[in-house]
C-alpha cells in the first residue's frame, strides 16, 4: 500500500468566518504542495466564482490570501493516510486533524463547508458543535457533474442557504475536541 502520507496545514487566521473542509490531498496536490493543484480540479474556479476574485489567474500564494480576505478557511478532515492514487474510495488508515487547530484560532467560524461525501460524513459532528453545515457536490475531475451544476450547490459557501444547519452554543462551546474515528 505504500508509506503513510501527510496533508497540509490549515488555511486559517481569526478572521474567517467559513471553513472548507475536503477529504484528503490528491497525488497532484501532495506532488505541488498544494490545495487543489489537480489542474482539472473546479475548487479554485467553483470558489473564484462565488467570491468574484479571478483565483484560477493568482499564483498559490496570492490564492490563500485572497480566501483569507473573503474569510474562508481551508483544510481538510484527513491529516495522514495510505492510498494508492487519488481516490477517497482508496484511503487507509486515516488519522483525522485536530479541529482545536482551527478553532481555537478561528473564534468568528460560524459555517463549516464539506467538499464532497468523503469530508461530508464528519457532518454530524460539527452539527454537534453548534456550526452551521453544508455538503457540497465534490469539485474533484472524478465528479463529472456539469461545472454549472456544482457553482449552484457552490454558491452556498457564502449565502444562507434553508438546507443549512445552525444549533445554539452551549456555554463553552467554542473550542472542538480531536476526532478519532
Amino acid at each position: 500500500m505504500g508509506k503513510t502520507a501527510t496533508g497540509f496545514p490549515p488555511v486559517v487566521d481569526a478572521g474567517i468566518k467559513t471553513l472548507i473542509l475536503g477529504s484528503f490531498p490528491s497525488r497532484a496536490s501532495l506532488g505541488k504542495a498544494q490545495y487543489y493543484g489537480h489542474p482539472q480540479n473546479h475548487f479554485w474556479r467553483l470558489v473564484g466564482a462565488v467570491i468574484g476574485e479571478p483565483l484560477p489567474e493568482m499564483d498559490y500564494q496570492q490564492r490563500l490570501r485572497t480566501l483569507l480576505k473573503h474569510r474562508i478557511g481551508l483544510w481538510d478532515i484527513i491529516g495522514t493516510c495510505k492510498r494508492e492514487g487519488s481516490l477517497d474510495s482508496n484511503i487507509r488508515n486515516p488519522g483525522h486533524n485536530d479541529y482545536a487547530r482551527v478553532t481555537n484560532v478561528a473564534k468568528k467560524l460560524r459555517r463549516v463547508c464539506f467538499n464532497g461525501k468523503t469530508a461530508g460524513k464528519l457532518e454530524p459532528l460539527f452539527i454537534e458543535w453548534g456550526y452551521e453545515t453544508v455538503v457540497l457536490s465534490s469539485s474533484s475531475p472524478a465528479n463529472t457533474m456539469r461545472f454549472e451544476e456544482k457553482l449552484k450547490q457552490w454558491r452556498q459557501i457564502v449565502q444562507p442557504h434553508h438546507s443549512a444547519r445552525r444549533l445554539v452554543r452551549g456555554k463553552g462551546g467554542r473550542s472542538a475536541p480531536a476526532f478519532s474515528p
